[in-house]
């Protein structure tokens, strides 16, 4: 099967190329932090973790979100969502491994990783979620070669991939679970303790991911001929649907929490992200950015007839991983180191190597998904 992403039309290869160049470009940029090192970022003893931590963040999400198509597939039979399984798990292979090039490029000295597993701390947040991370990748590897290999041959899947796959579903909860503990563990950020962390991770993951799956769907429908299906494509919508709105609500509580009950801590963050704190407004901008884009998702969502019309899902499928993409990358991550402890304030701009790094990062998860697409339409068509 894997020599169907060495075959491909004119216009294939120009996306690889593009996008292999792109990492190129990126990949330069990385050799100059690497010898540099950190000092050509924007992070600072104050602000540790920055542009890399906010991608891994939202990545993370957009990988634990093949459950909400892997879910009703296998365990509730809806076929509808047969064809569109497959590109679930390919997309979170491909965030996964987006999510772990990041932790390696934040790393001042990247060989530091293998001292998670070198010399494991049982109470770390980090190991687990490492270790979460890696079981992941495996699975759903595991699980989309096998069952793309039988479907090439026509056979049943074998018996003994129904467990695994069963038992993929909560690890996918569990890998943002743990994600989103690493932040609420930490008692001297007051912006990220909080219980409600966990279920505000997965209602994010939950409405970008499958969002970003629409779009994929739509995409290939154009330039292929590959048709996943309309009821497939509006079933993924209702899910984005529930789980926006379920994200703006637990929004809303934490503005409340920290608003109402005069929680002078907590409030300040809040007050950095929309109004500014002491003449630094440089988040501003974005935030009131993702609160619009998340009120025209809701609507485009929200509404049947807008909801079933290709071109209004489109804007609304764009708007909702775009909104959370800025609330729950520079956003959260930004804001929990700023004030810090010390109550100061301190400015956060990722540099231009910074961003070309990320840029770089996200060229290389595009070409394994681009990869791995090719392989399963390729499959689909000598079906």
């Amino acid at each position: 099967m894997l020599e169907n992403a060495f075959i491909g039309s004119r216009k294939y290869w120009l996306w690889v190329g593009f996008l292999f160049i792109i990492f190129l470009i990126g990949f330069f940029f990385y050799l100059q932090q690497f010898t540099e090192g950190l000092t050509i970022t924007g992070l600072s003893r104050d602000v540790t973790w920055g542009f890399y931590i906010a991608q891994f963040t939202f990545l993370v999400g957009v990988a634990a979100s093949a459950v909400m198509v892997v879910l009703p597939y296998y365990l509730h039979n809806h076929k509808e969502f047969g064809k569109v399984t497959i590109l679930g798990e390919f997309l979170a292979i491909g965030a996964v491994i987006m999510c772990m090039t990041f932790i390696f490029v934040d790393m001042g000295q990247p060989l530091r990783i293998l001292n998670v597993f070198l010399h494991p701390t049982l109470h770390s947040m980090m190991f687990w979620d490492s270790v979460s991370l890696l079981g992941y990748l495996i699975l759903n590897v595991i699980i989309s070669m096998v069952t793309l290999a039988s479907e090439r041959k026509g056979i049943a899947p074998p018996k003994w991939i129904k467990p695994v796959i069963i038992f993929s579903i909560p690890w996918a909860v569990s890998i943002h679970t743990v994600t989103a503990f690493l932040y609420s563990g930490l008692a001297a950020r007051p912006f990220w303790l909080t219980a409600i962390m966990a279920p505000r991770f997965l209602a994010t993951a939950f409405a970008a991911g499958p969002a970003l799956l629409i779009l994929f769907c739509l995409i290939l429908r154009k330039i292929t001929k590959f048709d996943p299906g309309d009821k497939a494509i509006q079933n993924i919508a209702v899910i984005v649907t529930y789980a926006m709105i379920l994200n703006v609500f637990f929004f809303l509580l934490e503005l409340f929490t920290a608003l109402y009950s005069g929680i002078h801590e907590h409030s300040l963050h809040f007050r950095l992200l929309y109004f500014g704190l002491e003449g630094n407004t440089f988040l501003v901008p974005w935030m009131w950015t993702s609160v619009i884009l998340a009120i025209i998702s809701l609507i485009l969502l929200i509404t049947p007839k807008y909801r079933k019309d290709t071109r209004l899902l489109t804007i609304a499928c764009i708007a909702t991983f775009f909104s959370i993409w800025i609330d729950k990358g520079m956003g959260l991550i930004i804001a929990g180191f700023i004030p810090n402890p010390l109550g100061k304030v301190v400015r956060y701009i990722p540099t231009f190597p910074e961003i070309m790094i990320s840029i770089g990062v996200y060229a290389l998860g595009f070409l394994i998904i681009t990869a791995l697409y090719k392989i399963a339409l390729s499959v689909r068509k000598e079906i």
